[in-house]
């Protein structure tokens, strides 16, 4: 169920501390070790595409360094092959970004356009061998043409390929994650499991707690072929994490974490998309059960009846939003 999978990644880039750790961690720019949360910021990139569906993997952040922003751009390519055209899209991408800031005169006081951190986080199997640059992909200019040619580059964080060792020597959260995908059934026993508890018990903040547990069921039906439905939000809940967390560790053991990524593959290669909407509204409904209680009847509804499209972006703006209303309408409000 890669689209399950999916969802979870992009849940957690929703929140600054994990982008922080994410370019603190695993790229070379230090320049955001000290930069507080409050000085990020997510940006929309809807611009993008008219479709709703077309860049739904792409997050945009800016980030406030003084009286100016930069942006981080992070394209996801969850599950996926490696696209020899990656950095021909990053240099599409920016270059509309741009654009937009120009349109709504979100410029420096200069006129001048703010800086981009361009990354791609890939978690797919094969080795990654694209192009880092665009330069890579353009036939050889002639000597006078050749100063004029474009270059984009962007940083790659292939996550199958980090190193465990230094893994499992970073106590941040998004390298406990990491190495819970990285490792074997037993290793999550022994090592992510308790680290993972530590963390759960000692991190108030709602909406990253849930964002957690959706990654953890994209990573459940990975394995697992189905989609549980992994929550520890109420004090009843809290109180049986141990036994939940074990048995989401049992599950890891006895399947092997090789033997779920077939299952998964499979699942892609046999074309199972009608499957992968019937666990996605299976999914949003234990989740929105889990927010606000037992739903009526239209809700329920307009979940059996909605397009894969529609159950993604419900499904991002149930792990906030403020009532089951403005789940379903962007422009609704708290009652």
């Amino acid at each position: 169920m890669p689209a399950l999978h999916d969802l979870g990644y992009r849940s957690l880039f929703a929140h600054p501390e994990l982008v922080r750790e994410l370019i603190t961690d695993f790229t070379s720019a230090k320049l955001f070790d000290e930069i507080p949360l409050s000085a990020f910021e997510r940006v929309n990139p809807a611009y993008v595409s008219d479709r709703l569906s077309a860049r739904q993997d792409d997050l945009v952040w800016r980030v406030r360094l003084g009286d100016e922003f930069l942006y981080v751009y992070i394209l996801l390519e969850c599950q996926s092959g490696v696209d020899r055209w990656m950095a021909l899209r990053m240099q599409t991408y920016i270059g509309l970004l741009y654009q937009d800031l120009v349109k709504g005169h979100e410029l420096s006081p200069g006129l001048l356009l703010p800086p981009v951190l361009p990354l791609v986080f890939y978690n797919g199997v094969p080795h990654w061998s694209a192009s880092l640059d665009l330069t890579g992909l353009l036939m050889q200019a002639p000597a006078e043409l050749a100063a004029l040619q474009p270059s984009q580059r962007y940083v790659l964080i292939d996550q199958q390929r980090l190193d465990r060792t230094a893994l499992e020597a970073n106590a941040s959260l998004l390298a406990l994650l990491f190495g819970c995908e990285l490792s074997a059934g037993p290793d999550v026993s022994k090592n992510v499991l308790p680290a993972l508890m530590t963390w759960f018990r000692g991190t108030p903040e709602a909406n990253l707690r849930r964002s957690v547990q959706v990654w953890v069921n994209g990573l459940l039906a990975r394995a697992t072929g189905k989609p549980e439905w992994f929550t520890l939000d109420s004090v009843e809940e809290n109180a049986d994490m141990d036994s939940k967390l074990s048995t989401w560790a049992e599950q890891f053991e006895e399947l092997g974490f090789q033997k779920g990524f077939a299952l998964a593959e499979k699942a892609k290669e046999d074309g199972k998309a009608e499957g992968q909407v019937i666990a996605l509204r299976a999914v949003l409904g234990s989740l929105l059960r889990s927010r606000f209680g037992e739903l009526p009847a239209p809700a329920t509804q307009r979940i059996a009846q909605a397009t894969q499209a529609e159950l993604e972006q419900w499904f991002e703006r149930s792990l906030n939003a403020p009532s089951l209303q403005a789940v379903f309408d962007a422009g609704a409000t708290s009652t």
